[in-house]
């Protein structure tokens, strides 16, 4: 009777292998997480202090269902200052409860049963549950080592339908920290532009870019594609726990306005983001962006950075993409040199036998047994306690 009363489209889902992994890792002692993807460094003062502030004098109230409205305008300052594009934050601009609702709702505002929407695998995991519960179907392409994890024009065209709806491009790239060069957006954008497609361009770890690369937003390249991008300050400013994050439109309008009045009937729905968060946000768009110098030569993330990809290379049969941008490198698995059939029984295996918690690939819509994630934040010191450890570990495996 009970299993009668659950939605076949939620049972359909798989629960995530990830918090399966925290909550083990909660009963142990002394691990060392690497599967976390939320910077250490402290949230900058001025931003604490914004947040006492509010709650000094009482700022409690409901907002409007987009968000406080001087918030979306320094959100559009604050994007005209960094990607050069112009939102009107009355009408181009949302206030979302994380990057995850923004996704969330993109999709559920534009999905009739049978609507396709393509997005490329390894990705967030959000991606897939959201297209399905929205009634969509999921559209997968594989995305290939030997293109730096990057979509191709070529394997895009080839994806799509007369029933393609929409296109989500993840970048910088989580969990491969791949980027997007100006020239290949040129070209995807020509073919969405060709093939009337919406573009969701989920941007959440652009101001994570080391190496002297830059993030270009899709917005700035297609002022004549309709555009919803996605974005917020979880990791630059980590204030990932306030769950603050933002949608905006971009684009000629005319033949989405019934798109655009079911995303402010759904954020209706659930009356407005929290408030002190959004006092919070206001104050950091404006502020110091406290990552910039940890991003740069000889800033904690850089180093730890290089350090674990040149780690991972010594390691014999693990090899990885070196990631130009945000907190992950995501190493592959020799799987003629390791006797691996199951990555999330190995990662598990690792956790239980040398308390290290990382995230296996098929976590990320990875389809082969031959990947895991690692976020590298912590220090130095730690993560040569991995490389370690993952030698040590790995021999079991030998073939």
């Amino acid at each position: 009777m009970i299993e009668s009363l659950l939605s076949q489209k939620v049972t359909g889902i798989k629960p995530s292998g990830i918090r399966r992994f925290f909550d083990i890792a909660n009963e142990l002692e002394d691990v060392i997480s690497l599967g976390v993807g939320e910077p250490d460094f402290d949230t900058p003062w001025h931003v604490r202090e914004e947040g006492i502030y509010s709650l000094q004098k009482g700022r409690t109230f409901y907002t409007a269902n987009a968000g406080l409205k001087e918030l979306r305008q320094e959100i559009c300052r604050y994007i005209e200052r960094k990607q050069g594009v112009t939102y009107n934050p009355m009408t181009e601009a949302l206030v979302t409860i994380g990057g995850s609702e923004a996704i969330d709702l993109a999709m559920r505002a534009l999905l009739n049963p049978g609507d396709e929407v393509i997005f490329c695998e390894p990705c967030y995991v959000s991606y897939l549950p959201c297209i399905v519960l929205s009634n969509g179907v999921p559209v997968r392409i594989p995305l290939k080592e030997e293109n730096q994890f990057r979509l191709t024009p070529e394997e895009l065209e080839a994806a799509i339908t007369p029933k393609t709806k929409a296109i989500v491009l993840s970048f910088p790239n989580n969990p491969t920290g791949a980027l997007y060069p100006k020239e290949l957006l040129l070209d995807i954008i020509e073919i969405a532009r060709q093939n009337d497609l919406i573009i969701f361009a989920d941007e959440i770890y652009d101001r994570m870019v080391m190496d002297g690369h830059e993030h270009v937003s899709v917005a700035s390249l297609a002022p004549d594609v309709f555009c919803v991008s996605m974005n917020g300050l979880s990791k630059s400013h980590r204030i990932a726990g306030f769950r603050i994050g933002w949608m905006v439109l971009s684009g000629p309008k005319t033949h989405v306005k019934g798109y655009i009045e079911g995303l402010n009937m759904l954020s209706n729905m659930r009356l407005c983001s929290n408030v002190l968060a959004q006092q919070v946000v206001q104050t950091s768009l404006g502020g110091h962006q406290s990552v910039d110098e940890l991003l740069l030569p000889g800033g904690r993330i850089y180093e730890q950075r290089n350090f674990i990809y040149n780690a991972i290379q010594d390691i014999p049969g693990l090899s990885a993409v070196k990631p130009k941008a945000g907190l992950y490198i995501f190493p592959k698995i020799d799987r003629d040199m390791y006797r691996i059939d199951d990555d999330e029984q190995f990662v598990l295996n690792f956790l239980k036998q040398e308390k290290v918690l990382l995230v296996h690939g098929r976590g990320f819509n990875w389809q082969e047994p031959d990947h895991f994630r690692i976020v590298y934040l912590p220090r130095v010191d730690e993560l040569a306690q991995i490389q370690e450890k993952m030698t040590r570990f790995l021999k079991q495996y030998r073939r």
